[in-house]
């Protein structure tokens, strides 16, 4: 139902967010050629995605943690298979991708309390209480970076969102990360 936009086709405010892309990713993911259709949400996945890798105070790896994190929540089967892509790229240990591709703990309790963290957030919709943010605390995390883990959230919704709507089809270099959901 939707269209895999190029330059040719997108909308002509949606050009500066696919050459963004292109020159992020080194070519144009699937993900980007659907949000071209509203330049409104391409700019803004374009501007969340920038400032949760660039501007927010987590490592990278903090950041694809919980990424992924919300790639599992909301079931992205697309995703999830970019960001393990991305995290293999990062030199992320394989036991940290395979826990979060399969919703287990990080033998790490800084990272498993940052995975807690966004978990709380999204199954919480924010309401996660005082007890949970003091946890987060005190794992060694910032009240500045509880606001960041919400930076990356922001930008997962709309990309899970997009491709659960439009059932985005998997870039050929992800395609060896395909994601299967497992069974409840």
């Amino acid at each position: 139902m939707f269209t895999y936009h190029d330059k040719s086709t997108a909308p002509a405010d949606s050009l500066l967010f696919i050459e963004g892309a292109e020159a992020m990713f080194g070519f144009l993911p699937n993900l980007h050629k659907i949000l071209a259709e509203s330049p409104a949400a391409h700019e803004a996945y374009s501007v969340l995605y920038k400032l949760a890798t660039e501007k927010t105070d987590l490592t990278p790896v903090e950041v694809q943690i919980v990424l992924m994190t919300a790639n599992f929540h909301n079931t992205c089967h697309y995703c999830m298979a970019g960001h393990s892509m991305i995290m293999t790229m990062l030199k992320a240990p394989q036991e940290i991708i395979t826990a979060l591709r399969d919703n287990q703990p990080i033998n790490d309790a800084k990272l498993e309390a940052l995975r807690t963290f966004a978990r709380q957030l999204l199954e919480a919709r924010g309401h996660v209480g005082d007890e949970a943010l003091k946890t987060f605390l005190e794992a060694g995390y910032t009240n500045a970076q509880a606001l960041d883990v919400l930076v990356c959230l922001s930008a997962k919704l709309l990309s899970n969102f997009t491709n659960a709507l439009a059932h985005t089809e998997l870039d050929e270099p992800m395609k060896a990360m395909e994601w299967t959901p497992p069974v409840a």
